[in-house]
């Protein structure tokens, strides 16, 4: 309760005027065309390590992402950056995702680590498994450390998987599961990169899919999306 209060009083954030060009300049970018065809557009993968599961008062420890670029994944178009914490998660956590109260105490200054992930996403759509928590998270640190309320375009795999595999719907409900069904190899599970490495593979495996049903660009995914979400609730 401690910390979600030190957040919700907390001072606007103070950024220096270089800070604040760069952040200007990706908020001028123009914003992604979500009818461009999968084959001729970018799509950034994301996913997140943080201190625990709770929304409330949980907080982002690093980000990891890939590129979809006209449906190839790109892999020196990559991100990965852990962001500097006053406290070390506790060891629990730390057994869940590898990073280590050194790293965790020694990370990027979140200022500059949440900049350097604006700069690298740009406008591009963004992809991920579960997407409210990434979503979530993303959002309140940049509330927090730029003052950047963050409304960007997201597909969420988690429904768009099932809604293109029916007869799966009631068996696929986790990252793990879609990654055993199509043998997707993952180095090292709970680690932010390698979780987007596997989630864009999936990505990949969605928009051949997608293909065969006449859904030829993000939009079309996330009107799925959205159909899928109306069964599920009055089913």
């Amino acid at each position: 309760m401690k910390k979600l209060l030190q957040r919700w009083f907390a001072p606007p954030p103070q950024l220096t005027p270089q800070q604040r060009t760069r952040l200007d300049a990706w908020r001028a970018l123009p914003a992604c065309d979500a009818k461009s065809a999968f084959d001729h557009a970018r799509y950034v993968v994301v996913d997140v390590e943080t201190t625990g599961l709770n929304l409330l008062t949980d907080t982002l420890i690093s980000i990891g992402a890939v590129a979809v670029v006209n449906g190839r994944i790109v892999l020196e178009d990559s991100f990965s950056v852990v962001l500097q914490q006053r406290e070390s998660s506790g060891k629990e956590n730390i057994l869940v995702h590898g990073i280590t109260s050194t790293a965790q105490r020694e990370g990027e200054d979140p200022v500059e680590a949440l900049l350097a992930f604006l700069e690298y996403l740009g406008k591009s759509g963004l992809v991920a498994f579960h997407v409210a928590f990434d979503e979530t998270m993303i959002r309140r640190a940049m509330r927090q450390y730029l003052g950047l309320s963050f409304k960007h375009a997201w597909v969420d795999l988690a429904y768009v998987m099932p809604a293109l595999n029916r007869s799966l719907m009631g068996t696929h409900r986790v990252l793990d599961d879609w990654i055993g069904r199509f043998n997707i190899r993952i180095e090292a599970r709970h680690n932010a990169l390698a979780d987007a490495l596997a989630t864009a593979q999936l990505f990949q495996i969605a928009i051949a899919q997608a293909h065969k049903k006449d859904i030829n660009h993000f939009e079309g995914l996330h009107d799925l999306e959205k159909a899928h979400h109306w069964l599920r609730d009055v089913s």
